[in-house]
Parts: structure tokens; C-alpha cells; sequence
């Protein structure tokens, strides 16, 4: 029982298997300190570090009852290899990497059935037995997946064991690999870059506000545009970049993360990143274009000021040089703006001068950002009779006890104060009545 013979799930410095290393070396080794003293102490430490590091991992992940077994499952659930990602979201491949697979499945099967007893003893850690049974704290969900999909891991991590032959094992971890994919991609919905060295690192954001696109009230045909343009996209039939323009707080960015929710189980995924990054673009987009989920790089409140010239790194990608833009990649932007980019009456103005002989060229430069989003969607304040239906709404969903004529009168009075009528504002202000409701106001 060696990890170092595993094939595809060999155990490299981007995962998570110093664990694994470690436990491997004290089952070939741990029996060595009964001529040796001091190798029993080296193993003892050893065996400290590694249960602490299990109830670390565990208290990152929200994992309980038998450690090992539930590591085991996260570790073979997050390995990026050739097998786990050529089954993700669509099930199990063709080819010879299936023997391969399952090779290492049978080197995990007896990893899983290992018993530890007899290191326990021999190492005087007994007490550490509790490993095998850990409740998790009070409250403590975890902070790196979504209860659905963690739950699914400790459901493995107690079934697995029971005289499952490698072959079923193999066909449960590729169910998982199908249903939510492998690796951050698969388990999480969306992303942020951060610049690390030479390369963009994406890193998992690990709490998405949970919104429906029924939660934003009105603006059907504008979802409606939303959701033809994804629909399309998550069937890979042809799609368009889309840009969601219009006024402050309509709901833009709030249609943005209903999507995301919406198609997350379809292998949606987004990728959110920021202006002052758009260099990194090319690199993000070599890092996903292979994968078999459907990205959306998402661009929010997206301008640019005369001066900026980042928009275009952005028409590079959008256009394409000699490569073909990945058709597993979209992108998705909100600006308050239609244009974008910033003009001013001096870009109007037919005069010639020193500062730039063809200023009609430079406009149109600008100007063609806007042209390359094949989708634009408005969202436009809402009127007033609009405004009042927004708010009716939300504080119905609210449970808020009061007459619709003392709710619409309140609210006109707040959005005066408050920025104007949005459904932001509407939002804030069913809050203010809440937050007094359970005050007891």
C-alpha cells in the first residue's frame, strides 16, 4: 500500500496530499520503532502532525465522522487529472486512462480499508482514535463548499468503505465528477483573479449571496433577453457577449448572480475580474479554455475614463487575434454607461489639430467596445407606478404588517431622500421597515 504508486492520482504539490504521503510512510514504517527508541518518537510527532492537520482540514471543510475516510473522498473529489476531468460534467470517458483509474482505485480501496489499531497502539496514541468518529463543532458548516456538495462527500466517505469493489468506487467518484465536476472549477460557482507573479491565480469565492432572478421584481423582458443568451451558451449553440447597461441599482448586477444560480448544475461558472487586471485576461482564459464547464468573465460597473487605455486589452480578447476565442467562454459586463468609454466634446468636434489628425478614427476606436457585446440589455429606473409595485412586492415577501397606502407613502417620501426609485432603493428601504418591525418600532 504505497501512494507513490498511484498513476492518476498521484499525489503533486497542487493538491492536497502530504496527508496521504505521510500516513503512507508510518504504514510501511511504524513498525521499525520497536528496535528503535528514537524512531519511535520521530513517528509519534509524525502522527500528531498528521491528526492535526485532519482536524484542520476538517474544520476548513466542515467534514465529520471517520477523517481519514472523509479525506480520502475530498482528495480523490478535488484531483485534476486526465481521468476526473474528462468526466466531468459529462461522465465517464473512452480509453485506456480508465485502466489507469482504476488502478489507483484499488490502491485507495485499501487506503480506506486500512485499520489502524494496530499504529495507534504501537505508537501510544490510542486516544487519538477519535478521529474515526469526529462531531464537528456547533455551527461549523465549513467555509469551503456549499452544504450540498459536502454533504455529498461525507455520504461517500461512509459508504465507500462498505465492501465496495474498486469498480464501484470508481463508478461512485465518476457520478460525483458528472453531477458537480472535480477540482474548484466543479466545486464552486464563482471565482476572482489575483495576481500572483508572472501567472493569474483564480481563487474560489466562497460566499455567493443566494438570489433568484425572481427576487428582482419587474424587468422581465430584460431577463428574458438574459436568459435566451445563457440558455443558448449552456447548450453550446451559438451565444453573444452581453453587456447589462443602464441606471444605478436596477438590478444588473443582481441578474448577473441569478444566472449564475440558475445554471450553476448545468456547469455554469463565473469569473469575475476587474479592469486593472484586463492583462491577465488571455492567461485566465488559457486556464479554462480545456475544461468542459461554460465560463462567463464577468465585468462589473465596467468604464473606462478618456485616459484609460485597458479597454483595449479587453477588444483584443473579445475580438480574437490568431487563436479562436474558447467556445466554453463568454463575456458577461454591467456598466452604468452605454458607451463605456468616456467621450467628450473635444472627440465631437471636426477640427483637425496637432493633438490627433484623425479624431474620427479615435471615436470610432471607442465607440466599437460597445459593438463588440452582440447582446445589450437596458434597465432603466423604474416609474413611479413601477416603483410602487417593487415595493409592494418586496414587503409582502417581507411579512411587512402594513397597508399598501402606508407603505407607497412611506417609500416616495424615502426614495426622495434616498437616491430616487430603483429597486436598490425599494430593497433598502423594505429593510428600514424591517429592521424597525423587529425592533419593535
Amino acid at each position: 500500500m504505497k501512494a507513490d504508486r498511484l498513476i492518476i492520482y498521484k499525489i503533486s504539490d497542487a493538491d492536497n496530499g502530504q496527508i496521504l504521503r505521510d500516513v503512507s510512510f508510518l504504514i510501511k514504517h511504524f513498525r521499525q520503532c520497536r528496535e528503535c527508541e528514537e524512531k519511535r518518537e520521530e513517528y509519534e510527532n509524525l502522527l500528531h502532525g498528521i491528526c492535526s492537520e485532519l482536524i484542520k482540514y476538517a474544520d476548513e471543510r466542515g467534514l465529520s465522522g471517520n477523517l481519514w475516510h472523509a479525506y480520502l473522498v475530498d482528495y480523490l473529489v478535488n484531483h485534476e487529472n486526465a481521468y476526473s476531468m474528462g468526466c466531468e460534467i459529462r461522465g465517464e470517458v473512452q480509453g485506456s486512462v480508465n485502466e489507469f483509474a482504476l488502478h489507483d482505485f484499488y490502491i485507495m480501496k485499501e487506503f480506506l480499508e486500512y485499520d489502524f489499531d494496530e499504529m495507534l497502539t504501537e505508537l501510544n496514541t490510542t486516544m487519538l482514535g477519535g478521529l474515526f468518529e469526529y462531531k464537528r463543532a456547533a455551527g461549523n458548516e465549513g467555509k469551503t463548499y456549499n452544504h450540498v456538495i459536502r454533504d455529498r462527500i461525507l455520504e461517500l466517505a461512509e459508504s465507500l468503505p462498505d465492501n465496495k469493489t474498486p469498480e464501484e468506487m470508481k463508478r461512485l467518484i465518476t457520478e460525483f465528477y458528472k453531477d458537480y465536476g472535480v477540482g474548484k472549477f466543479g466545486l464552486h460557482k464563482a471565482f476572482r483573479v489575483e495576481d500572483s507573479g508572472d501567472k493569474a491565480l483564480i481563487t474560489p469565492i466562497l460566499n455567493i449571496k443566494k438570489v433568484s432572478l425572481d427576487d428582482l421584481i419587474g424587468y422581465e423582458q430584460a431577463k428574458k433577453k438574459l436568459i435566451d443568451n445563457t440558455e443558448s451558451f449552456i447548450r453550446k449553440k451559438p451565444a453573444n457577449n452581453c453587456l447589462l447597461f443602464g441606471d444605478a441599482g436596477t438590478g444588473k448586477s443582481t441578474s448577473i448572480k441569478g444566472i449564475l444560480n440558475k445554471y450553476y448544475d448545468k456547469g455554469l461558472r463565473i469569473i469575475e475580474i476587474y479592469k486593472h487586471q484586463f492583462r491577465a485576461l488571455n492567461d485566465v482564459i488559457a486556464q479554462i479554455k480545456d475544461r468542459n464547464y461554460r465560463f462567463i468573465i464577468y465585468m462589473d460597473d465596467l468604464s473606462f475614463e478618456e485616459f484609460e487605455i485597458e479597454y483595449k486589452y479587453l477588444k483584443a480578447v473579445i475580438e480574437g487575434g490568431l487563436e479562436k476565442t474558447p467556445d466554453n467562454v463568454l463575456i458577461y459586463a454591467t456598466s452604468n454607461r452605454r458607451h463605456l468609454i468616456r467621450e467628450t466634446f473635444r472627440d465631437k468636434s471636426d477640427r483637425i489639430d496637432d493633438e490627433d489628425m484623425h479624431s474620427n478614427d479615435t471615436v470610432q476606436e471607442k465607440l466599437s467596445l460597445v459593438a463588440r457585446f452582440g447582446v445589450t440589455v437596458y434597465y432603466g429606473s423604474p416609474a413611479k407606478k413601477e416603483f410602487d409595485e417593487i415595493v409592494l412586492a418586496l414587503a409582502k415577501r417581507e411579512g411587512i404588517m402594513m397597508t399598501d397606502d402606508e407603505i407607497i407613502l412611506k417609500a416616495n417620501q424615502w426614495e426622495l431622500s434616498h437616491g430616487g426609485r430603483s429597486g436598490r432603493c425599494a430593497q433598502q428601504f423594505i429593510d428600514h421597515l424591517k429592521g424597525i418591525s423587529e425592533n419593535g418600532g
